[in-house]
């Protein structure tokens, strides 16, 4: 069994940051993800509001720099391999992939979170055929026809921007009657004469071998229309990837969320968890980029037990 220094249980900004913060101190550090490194900033068309990018910079390219900085401090990065349980029932945490095993003193957990379903007749059908849960992955297939982008955070009202810049026809369908999106957002949209559906909700998606119309309702008019588009963009929030921390032992909430205190630590000692997947109330690149320092800082002094510690 390999042994390390520090396990990070996912490779977004969060487990990416304290990759870098690790590796950089002298741990020997492996960041596993289940997917593709970057996790779900792959996913974000372009970023405002991320300090050092005056100008933006897309989700993507951020992910690039990220990994590159880590692996440049020598942390190792293993890509689409899941982390199925942490045993802490001895000295060294032992964490089991889907691959295999790892023995370290500390892990970080910064598996993020996933995207929310709505859970309504035909999403599961179309997904794939017109259903979407990423913009920037499937916008352009949809240039030069209509879409119907669900949700009213940042994500929803970036998504539909990003598509309204692709040529496609948008309307963002949002179950209140004010978007929770940062007025920045929502004053570019109106701008842009994005029609607004308020206090509308989906309540079955329909077509044939794609998404043909929505049928949706008015809870202010308490009646139901349709509407024709060619596909569905689902932006209704996120579910904490916490599953194999709750069966481990480790302490989440009721929605799911990892339990942190102001440094990062879960009810395990030597096991941290930062990023979307823990109970702190912001869900930000930045905010995720803070508590990973803090994590991989206090991971540092209990493997280490500096004198300052």
């Amino acid at each position: 069994m390999e042994k390390l220094d520090l396990i990070i249980v996912g490779a977004g900004p969060s487990g990416l940051t304290a990759g870098i913060y690790g590796a950089r101190s002298g741990l020997r550090t492996l960041i596993l993800e289940k997917g593709q490194a970057g996790g779900a900033l792959n996913e974000i068309p372009y970023i405002e509001n991320y300090p050092g990018f005056p100008d933006g910079i897309s989700g993507q390219e951020l992910a690039e720099k990220m990994v590159n900085q880590c692996r440049k401090f020598g942390g190792v990065i293993r890509e689409f391999e899941e982390v199925t349980g942490i045993d802490f029932s001895g000295e060294e945490k032992i964490v089991r992939t889907d691959k295999g095993a790892y023995s370290a003193s500390a892990v970080i957990i910064a598996s993020g979170s996933r995207h929310r379903k709505l859970n309504v007749p035909g999403e599961s059908e179309f997904e794939g055929r017109g259903v979407s849960y990423c913009a920037l992955c499937d916008g352009p297939l949809f240039k030069n026809l209509r879409v119907l982008v669900v949700g009213g955070g940042n994500a929803a009202a970036v998504s539909a921007l990003y598509l309204s810049d692709l040529g496609v026809k948008v309307f963002l369908a949002h179950r209140r009657k004010q978007l929770r999106a940062e007025e920045i957002y929502v004053r570019e949209i109106i701008r842009r004469g994005i029609e607004i559906l308020w206090a509308t909700e989906v309540k079955r998606i329909v077509g044939d071998d794609r998404v043909r119309e929505v049928i949706l309702y008015n809870s202010e008019k308490g009646e139901e229309f349709t509407l024709d588009v060619n596909g569905v963009f689902i932006l209704v929030g996120e579910i904490p990837n916490s599953e194999f921390a709750k069966a481990s032992g480790i302490k989440v909430n009721e929605e799911g969320y990892i339990v942190i205190d102001s440094l990062q630590r879960t009810n395990v000692p030597g096991i941290y968890a930062a990023g979307d997947v823990t109970t702190h109330p912001v869900k930000q690149i930045g905010s995720a980029v803070g508590q990973a320092i803090i994590a991989a800082i206090e991971a540092y002094r209990y493997i280490k037990k500096p004198y300052y510690a």
